[in-house]
């Protein structure tokens, strides 16, 4: 074993472990060192006003006869591109689940250490732009040559700057990589990039500035190279730089793009090309597998994984991998036509955040008509994001309709059809529990989720609205000494099981609702001790002397001033009501903060805050750990109300406190 690996294996485990300290670990390198952080990181998203120079120079129309900073922006935007493109494969669980390299989810923290991966991009354009500015980089027989006046394009040029890759540069990485693997290098650096046990895409740029100086040295040696021995041009430059970066994300991002045949039937082709699962390895057993791009070096000094092809056939295959059906399912969908992008495999830092519209994604909206208009052509329920809870998979799949939609009778039969769909495939997939999220298990729509029990009553797996312990959430948030509540959308699911409870608890109960009718069906399914509880009534003005409103619908501002001073508004309502009362209390949306079991959550459900979830699929979670073998569907059991709520609290769930 080469001098410092046994340690940095040491380091790798205890790295690898749950501690506080090893998520503070997590976070970055070890024990930074000198120059660990870029200059620009203090300034937060104001780093990229260093793009402002180019463009001034472009605005100004005194670019030089390169069209140097035209060339660097275009290189600047298309790798921003290339990187998004392959964000959106590599999360795209259609598109890469097949040949998924290493199980294991991302996380927040991962999320958050990686956000400045692009801080390489605007470090290389000052590179090599400063290069490019510089009088001359040499002097023979007495002319001064300046690293300036490139062709367009030169196709000899380019060969030379990929065998000039593949022969020094390819050489210098190799031995810089391994040097940092050095038990003191390795802490003070390179540990902060060893901190992604599973690699994403962008997690091959992501590096403390010291060593990214390392490397724009060594990755220079192709451009300046090339330009020594005659043959550079701006096209070598798109070529090098976009060329590089679809390898480093190709190493990184768990998955197998390549087939196996090309290997088997091409000699050497496997010394020559690394691919994902080769990379893997590096990241999940750290003392192999250093090379660049090109395995021939870890071949020729002995730090090949002996296991690297047996991994990349069963990546390629499909069986690096469990396929195995997960054991819970939670069915969203979008809200506004905006929060399509705040899909994981959208952007990784948007959905990372609760979802929140900014006047800059406005500029976006066009996009999302023709995504609409391919979630139709398309017509099915996607899977979105992948978690674990225990010894249990869990998924998030989302129905291809935004919220607007339910509102419209003619959708019914589209969306239900979806939501169907998708029930049959998790039912015969083996999938145990099956939860309805937010208008998914809209009353109108489906019964709260009863008309799909009731079509296929011999569904092995159990359909759960979840809003048993949503109702216990709300309940949990009115004081125990309350002696009347004022309750609209009485006659809901949630809202009848809310009334049916505090009636039970001799609270009285005025529930509004237009219809006669069903207020009696509520009053004849309360306990007969408790029905003087239930009081009917058809106008808002009845709530003017009540402190305790329960509001399950739209509260106009008109309907909000009717309550008095002091009032709470205990909501279930969705989207939540315009807070427009100084003197009230607003509560917030019920939902729950997710136990410590809970990994590989690295987005936020909607406007939740991170690792926090509506109380509904709370509720399915809740009905997975415990075994339960009913169907939660259709009218919600006030007897069952404290049961759930105590058994969240058990597996670890926290009812998430409203704001002060």
């Amino acid at each position: 074993m080469w001098a410092g690996e046994a340690r940095v294996r040491h380091m790798f485990k205890w790295m690898s472990g749950s501690t506080d300290k090893q998520v503070e670990a997590r976070k970055g390198a070890v024990s930074p060192g000198f120059m660990y952080h870029f200059p620009w990181e203090s300034v937060g998203n104001y780093k990229y006003a260093l793009y402002l120079p180019f463009m001034f120079v472009l605005a100004t129309g005194q670019d030089d006869a390169d069209d140097w900073c035209y060339h660097m922006m275009v290189i600047v935007v298309l790798r921003y591109l290339q990187a998004w493109v392959w964000n959106f494969l590599s999360r795209n669980h259609h598109i890469s689940d097949k040949t998924r390299i290493q199980e294991k989810g991302v996380d927040f923290v991962q999320v958050d250490r990686e956000d400045n991966w692009d801080d390489y991009i605007i470090l290389q354009a000052y590179v090599a732009s400063a290069v490019h500015l510089l009088p001359f980089l040499y002097c023979s027989n007495g002319v001064c040559h300046a690293y300036a006046n490139f062709p367009l394009y030169d196709g000899k040029g380019l060969i030379k700057c990929l065998l000039i890759h593949m022969g020094p540069t390819e050489f210098i990485y190799y031995w810089l990589h391994r040097a940092l693997h050095l038990h003191t290098l390795y802490a003070k650096y390179h540990s902060h990039h060893h901190a992604s046990f599973v690699p994403e895409a962008v997690t091959g740029s992501v590096h403390p500035f010291m060593e990214h100086l390392m490397y724009t040295a060594s990755f220079a040696l192709p451009l300046i190279g090339t330009w020594l021995a005659g043959g550079a041009s701006m096209a070598m430059f798109y070529a090098y730089l976009l060329g590089f970066d679809l390898l480093n994300m190709i190493g990184h991002c768990n998955f197998e793009i390549f087939p196996v045949w090309p290997f088997k039937y091409i000699p050497g082709l496997f010394y020559l090309l690394y691919t994902p699962s080769f990379h893997s390895l590096h990241h999940s057993k750290v003392h192999v597998n250093f090379c660049l791009f090109m395995p021939l070096y870890d071949w020729m000094y002995g730090t090949m994984d002996p296991n690297s092809w047996a991994l990349f056939e069963k990546a390629a295959s499909g069986v690096a991998v469990s396929h195995k059906a997960p054991h819970t399912v939670f069915l969203a969908h979008g809200t506004e036509l905006l929060s399509v992008f705040h899909l994981p495999f959208m952007s990784r830092t948007f959905a990372a955040h609760p979802f929140k519209t900014h006047w800059l994604m406005y500029v976006f909206w066009p996009l999302t008509l023709p995504m609409l208009l391919v979630l139709r052509l398309v017509g099915r329920v996607f899977v979105a994001d992948k978690h674990r809870l225990g010894d249990f998979n869990i998924q998030t799949w989302v129905t291809p309709a935004f919220a607007i939609e339910f509102f419209f009778k003619s959708q019914w039969e589209r969306i239900n059809g979806y939501i169907e769909g998708a029930i049959l495939d998790a039912d015969k997939a083996g999938v145990e529990v099956f939860g309805l999220g937010a208008l998914n298990k809209n009353e109108a729509l489906n019964g709260g989720g009863a008309l799909f029990v009731k079509k296929h009553p011999n569904l092995r797996m159990r359909v759960v609205h979840g809003n048993t312990l949503t109702a216990a959430a709300v309940l949990q948030k009115i004081p125990q000494h309350t002696k009347s509540a004022f309750v609209l959308g009485a006659t809901s699911k949630l809202g009848r099981a809310i009334s049916l409870y505090l009636a039970a608890r001799d609270v009285k109960v005025t529930m509004v609702t237009a219809s006669r009718e069903r207020y009696e069906a509520v009053v004849a399914d309360c306990p007969a001790a408790a029905r003087h509880n239930l009081v009917h009534s058809t106008e808002i003005k009845d709530g003017s002397d009540c402190d305790c409103w329960v509001v399950g619908r739209f509260l106009s501002a008109a309907e909000q001033a009717v309550a008095p001073a002091g009032t709470t508004f205990h909501q279930f309502v969705v989207p939540p009501l315009d807070e427009l009362r100084k003197d009230c209390r607003y509560t917030s949306l019920p939902a729950f903060t997710l136990p410590k079991a809970a990994q590989g959550f690295k987005s936020c459900e909607m406007t939740m805050g991170r690792r926090n979830v509506h109380a509904c699929h709370a509720g399915a979670l809740v009905h997975s750990l415990e075994g339960w073998k009913h169907h939660e569907v259709g009218a919600i059991d006030p007897q069952r109300i404290d049961l759930t709520w105590e058994a969240a609290i058990k597996h670890g769930f926290a009812l998430v406190p409203d704001p002060a």
